[in-house]
């Protein structure tokens, strides 16, 4: 019989509705019978692309012994991580604290009041791995909490107190100065892996916010080595097992140092990024396989994880036929099987062995450097193939924060390859957005057949109106600028505190939980904070409100001496501070967008690497209501004008493409560091 999660919309806690386990949501009805019934919570957090989730709920939820444990002595409550990162956020902290380390599944015990007492991710059925089976935590910790209460209450104080403490990382205020940025790469090129690329040694993460960082330092001082650790990076991901050569797209991360194995899962969030930062690379160094994966990530997004209503899909799973990365590995006899006279060089080219290398299957990478040129010719025959397998499940609910994520990748391609297709799927998902998952001007979180979750969070907010302030840069539509614009307004109302002179996780009218949640620094994902910086600068230049520039200066100034320090967990900031620290290419382009002359600036503007640029449009010389950077910009003997500007000071107008690149030029070369 179906429990309480049958109601829901979340595939992940869907997942769970037929499971013996009297599963609740998280909500009123469950903590007030935790409170009435006097019993601690079980917490369990997930999602639904995660394999040890899958792996968890085989072993224990779905066990009936261990499911009568559970009922007989807590109130169970799951939640999906993606859908509810305030609550993943609080308690990872606090298991995190406890452990010393984190994870999914992530197995909390609280108070009824929601106060957490002990912790832990996966726990195995029966003792292994060092660690204790999962029936014996859950006797253990219904004993404590019957005959030891004064004890657990204690422990759950302590543990709040340390949750109450501001993020560590927070300053009292430091002067921005380059020397921060400087500072930064040197510690980052300490974490480099020469061997491997990437930093740190295994388990390998993509780090794309940290790859523009990269990016960025060579623009800003013309040294060949931060580029040389970027490229050098996307090149060992790019050949490696953690992307799909055969589909594209890349996978969750690698288990070992060289890329070779991941772990199977495909987020949203990760190829939107690495998108992003594959194609900035590529406008750097025109390099053509940095533009292949590049838009061989966006195609993927589109052909996979598409929603027939314009949103995108939150991921892919790891698992399918009961088997992590089945749907992904290969042996030589399938190969064959699927190539037939082509398969002896798809097998040398990839890596396909009779060991192999997973379980006794090869994961494909690229060994050969004529391996793209292979599987040009193969992959609609391979990819047929493969398309005949059990596809991994699709996580169907569309959440804002990633899908902002995906609309700025989408419009950023759009404008780089002056690609209409990407254009118009990123109106398309913007429009969605607008439409389907907003409330007044505050983003919702989920949504999924036609439903949406509560009301969402910084990172939603800021996400969104970043995708659309890229969308107007890419279109020139001001509906997508005012959009943006809004959505700040509404961010900066409901999760700025000035008291503290910082940004919240959660609104100031959303549920209060142990603690309200303040993550300042990125993961998978840049944090909120980073991303709401980052936007306030863009457009707070664009829009004059030096209001909004100010607020993103106070929390630069309060975090940039833990991001010089520490840039692993900070390159979203670090792109903020970049952009402060610089004089931003601001360009004022006033003409017909389809006109030849309008046309010729955005070509100009495209051929240079310019990620501190802001460029603002007028089809006639006037916006209303009017943007600052075009007061006083008018059409220059009535023909389509650039204007080349810095503070809103400009160079000499012209109407000529030639000439603006000339002045671009000149700003480029003045700007670089000595």
């Amino acid at each position: 019989m179906p429990n309480r999660l049958a109601g829901e919309t979340s595939p992940y806690l869907l997942e769970h509705a037929n499971n013996p386990v009297e599963w609740y949501p998280w909500g009123e009805e469950a903590l007030s019978t935790a409170l009435r019934a006097d019993k601690p919570i079980m917490l369990s957090i997930g999602y639904s692309a995660c394999h040890w989730c899958h792996v968890m709920a085989r072993e224990s939820f779905e066990d009936s012994e261990t499911a009568a444990l559970i009922n007989r002595h807590f109130v169970a409550i799951k939640v999906d991580r993606e859908e509810r990162p305030d609550l993943d956020q609080v308690y990872m902290r606090a298991v995190q604290g406890m452990t010393g380390s984190g994870g999914w599944p992530m197995t909390m015990f609280l108070l009824p009041d929601g106060t957490p007492f002990y912790g832990g991710t996966y726990f195995p059925p029966a003792e292994r791995f060092g660690m204790p089976s999962f029936r014996r935590v859950l006797t253990a910790v219904a004993e404590a909490y019957s005959l030891r209460r004064s004890e657990v209450r204690g422990t759950a104080a302590r543990i709040k107190s340390f949750l109450q403490q501001p993020p560590g990382v927070v300053g009292p205020g430091t002067s921005l100065t380059v020397s921060l940025l400087d500072q930064a790469y040197d510690a980052l090129a300490r974490d480099y892996d020469m061997a491997d690329g990437g930093f740190g040694g295994a388990p390998k993460f993509p780090q794309p916010m940290l790859i523009e960082f990269l990016l960025r330092t060579n623009a800003r001082t013309g040294a060949a080595r931060p580029l040389e650790i970027a490229t050098n990076t996307l090149h060992a991901m790019a050949k490696g097992g953690i992307y799909d050569q055969l589909g594209g797209g890349f996978h969750r991360y690698a288990v070992d140092a060289a890329w070779q194995v991941p772990h199977f899962e495909k987020m949203l969030y990760d190829n939107a990024l690495l998108a992003r930062v594959y194609l900035d690379a590529w406008q750097v160094t025109g390099d053509a396989g940095f533009l292949r994966v590049g838009t061989e990530t966006i195609d993927f997004v589109l052909r996979e994880l598409s929603s027939p209503e314009g949103g995108f899909f939150s991921s892919l799973d790891a698992d399918s036929e009961g088997e992590e990365g089945r749907f992904y590995v290969w042996t030589p006899d399938e190969v064959r099987q699927a190539l037939g006279d082509d398969s002896a060089k798809v097998l040398a080219a990839f890596g396909v062995t009779p060991e192999g290398n997973f379980d006794r299957n090869s994961i494909p990478h690229a060994v050969e450097s004529d391996a793209s040129a292979i599987m040009t010719r193969v992959r609609g025959r391979w990819l047929a193939a493969r398309n005949q397998r059990t596809r991994p499940n699709r996580d169907e609910k569309v959440l804002a924060g990633w899908n902002g994520l995906m609309l700025r990748a989408l419009a950023e391609a759009a404008y780089l390859l002056e690609r209409d297709d990407y254009l118009e799927r990123a109106g398309r998902n913007a429009g969605f957005l607008l439409s389907r998952m907003m409330a007044g001007q505050r983003m919702r979180r989920s949504y999924k057949e036609g439903r949406t979750s509560s009301a969402g969070y910084l990172e939603d907010q800021a996400a969104v109106a970043d995708g659309l302030l890229a969308l107007y840069q890419a279109s020139f539509e001001r509906d997508w600028l005012d959009a943006a614009g809004a959505l700040v307004e509404e961010m900066v109302r409901s999760f700025w505190d000035p008291a503290t002179g910082a940004f919240f996780d959660t609104a100031l009218d959303q549920e209060t939980l142990v603690v309200r949640p303040q993550d300042v620094t990125d993961n998978a994902l840049p944090s909120g904070t980073s991303m709401a910086v980052d936007v306030l600068l863009r457009l707070g230049h664009l829009l004059g409100r030096e209001d909004w520039v100010t607020m993103a200066v106070q929390v630069l100034e309060r975090l940039s001496g833990a991001a010089a320090r520490s840039p692993l967990a900070f390159g979203r900031l670090l792109a903020g501070l970049d952009f402060q620290l610089a004089r931003p290419i601001e360009l004022a382009i006033v003409g017909m967008p389809q006109s030849r002359e309008v046309t010729g600036f955005r070509r100009v503007i495209r051929s240079h690497y310019l990620p501190n640029r802001v460029v603002a449009h007028a089809p006639n010389g006037f916006d209303a209501p009017p943007i600052p950077l075009l007061q006083d910009r008018p059409l220059k003997g009535g023909l389509p004008t650039a204007y080349l500007c810095e503070g809103f000071s400009c160079q000499a107008p012209t109407n000529d493409p030639d000439e603006l690149q000339r002045q671009l030029q000149v700003r480029l070369a003045t700007s670089r560091a000595p």
